[in-house]
Order: structure tokens, then sequence, then C-alpha cells
């Protein structure tokens, strides 16, 4: 892939289950055109605290399974995502749903359902997109 190409890759990624942590330096760099490491321990300063050194550490582990890449150029390097947030979301959504769910829509949306921690507003957001839902062509789940 082309590092000055300004868009990132909308394949579906084969090792883009993340932890919490990962998927936190993710957005950042979703939300911006690249950035460094300094630029991700700030932003993530409010919310996690974490030092530049456990920030260089876990992008240089995302970058080594593709997930992002860094511009060796830049001084400091310049990081930016190699996966679209879909991308990630597709490939994560559909292992919590084949791993926790036996692969069935049904009973995530019942589990989410039951929890009683969905608005009134989100309630109404999910019946729109079910009245809209075409299922795939092969009769499958597609998540």
């Amino acid at each position: 892939m082309n590092l000055n190409d300004d868009t990132t890759d909308t394949k579906d990624p084969t090792d883009a289950d993340l932890s919490e942590l990962q998927l936190a330096l993710m957005q950042v760099l979703w939300s911006r055109t690249e950035a460094s490491v300094a630029d991700v321990t700030e932003a993530l300063r409010p919310s996690r605290g974490l030092a530049l050194t456990t920030v260089a550490t876990l992008l240089t582990r995302l970058e080594r399974r593709g997930l992002v890449a860094a511009r060796r150029e830049a001084r400091p390097l310049a990081y930016r995502a190699l996966v679209a947030p879909e991308a990630v979301q597709r490939r994560m959504v559909g292992g919590l749903l084949s791993g926790l769910f036996g692969g069935k829509p049904s009973a995530l949306l019942a589990h989410l359902v039951g929890q009683g921690k969905v608005s009134d507003d989100e309630l109404q957001a999910m019946r729109a997109l079910l009245a809209q839902a075409t299922p795939p062509a092969d009769g499958g789940t597609d998540v």
C-alpha cells in the first residue's frame, strides 16, 4: 500500500481483534490524517494517562500486525491507520456474534434489548433498520 495515499484500506483485516486500549489508539488515528506517538499520548491523556513508551510500544505492535503504518522519513514518526473503522467493526462484531451468540443476530439483539439499557430512540432506530433490511441472498447471516 502506498503510504502517501490518504485513504484507509477497506479490505477486511484478518488480525483486527483489538483490545479496548488498542481500539482507543486506533480511534485517535482514525480521527486524524496521521499522528505522532506524542499526539496519540496527548489525545489519550484525559482518559488513559499512558506513558509515551507504552503508546510507542502499542503502535509498533499494531504496525507489525499491518493495522497502522509509520512514515519513517518524518521525525518524529508519523503513524496512520491502514484499515477503516468499518472493517475493524465488521471483524470484531462478527467474532462476537459467532463466539458468544452462535452466529445468530437475533440472539445478539435479544441480549441488547434484554439488558434494558437501550433507549426508546435506539429501539426506534433498530425497528427502522429491521424494517428496511433485506436478508442476504445466501440465506446466511451477514454482519
